[in-house]
């Protein structure tokens, strides 16, 4: 199914802002009545809801979504602690990526927010920059060795993962799970590391024969690449995915116009039967997360 609508967390009121998608922007929805308190920095859509990771408490605000924002959900009943990061759905949950510990806060997702889940036995080791879901997994980039931490995940935490044998270098900045991966933006050379994933990181993957040419701050899997937002032109570095990294793709004709800090992939339309006309397959996009660090806006996929 195609995507419909597309989002963005931002500075400055009303920190979100929505609009209609069809193959470019429609005009804007009306901003939501209850308004998130402070600067946006990271959106997500759920089935049929919208959240997003602000600064100020509550530092993350819900909606119902219906062609537009609803009345806003009653605030968790525990809030997370620090500034609001990122904020991702899973599949009938939502956690947020947060400064100050635990760093990671989690809770059940229907049409409001549940009682907050435990705390991972075994917490994020500094302030969390990412979060994503995977089929049955939870992971979170932080500060602190070793910049990421993975949990299995069945309505709450599990036991933490061992660590990946060879730790990211640097600051975990995003994480992402492809079908069988997961792989970590981060500050230092070689700035992404990938891994298999069953269950629990497997053997690092070889670096990109080129690498992203600065800081790795998003990361995102498509049904058969990768990519990669960072620092220093051309500020976005895609590959080929098979089980490891291909040979570096061309740039863009036109380079984004300063530093990468976020990277999705769109889904393809659904093509029709073969007795329809011929069918235009074009990539759409459903949401965006912002956030600042140290100063610089930050751009993720949900």
């Amino acid at each position: 199914m195609a995507n419909d609508r597309i989002a963005v967390a931002h500075l400055t009121s009303p920190s979100v802002s929505a609009y209609p998608w069809s193959a470019g922007f429609g005009t804007k929805y009306a901003d939501p009545g209850t308004l998130p308190t402070g600067d946006g920095r990271s959106v997500a859509f759920g089935t049929s809801d919208i959240a997003v990771a602000h600064l100020t408490s509550p530092r993350v605000s819900a909606y119902p979504w219906s062609a537009g924002f609803g009345t806003k959900y009653a605030d968790p009943g525990t809030l997370p602690t620090g500034y609001g990061l990122v904020v991702a759905f899973g599949t009938s949950d939502i956690a947020v990526a947060h400064f100050t510990s635990p760093f990671v806060s989690a809770y059940p997702w229907s049409a409001g927010f549940g009682t907050k889940y435990a705390n991972p036995g075994t917490l994020p080791t500094g302030d969390g920059y990412g979060v994503a879901f995977g089929t049955s997994d939870i992971a979170v980039a932080h500060t602190a060795l070793p910049r990421v931490s993975a949990y299995p995940w069945s309505a709450g935490f599990g036991t933490k993962y061992a660590n990946p044998g060879t730790l990211p270098a640097g600051t975990g900045y995003g994480v992402a799970f492809g079908a069988s991966d997961i792989a970590v933006a981060h500050r230092i050379s070689p700035f992404v590391s990938a891994y298999p994933w069953s269950a629990g990181f497997g053997t690092k993957y070889a670096n990109p024969g080129t690498l992203p040419t600065g800081t790795g701050y998003g990361v995102a899997f498509g049904t058969s690449d990768i990519a990669v937002a960072h620092k220093i032109s051309p500020f976005v570095s895609a590959y080929p995915w098979s089980a490891g990294f291909g040979t570096k793709y061309a740039n863009p004709g036109t380079l984004p116009t300063g530093t990468g800090y976020g990277v999705a992939f769109g889904i393809a339309a659904a093509a029709p039967p073969a007795a329809a006309s011929p069918s235009r397959t074009m990539r759409l996009f459903e949401g965006f997360k912002i956030k600042l660090i140290s100063g610089r806006l930050k751009i993720q996929q949900k």
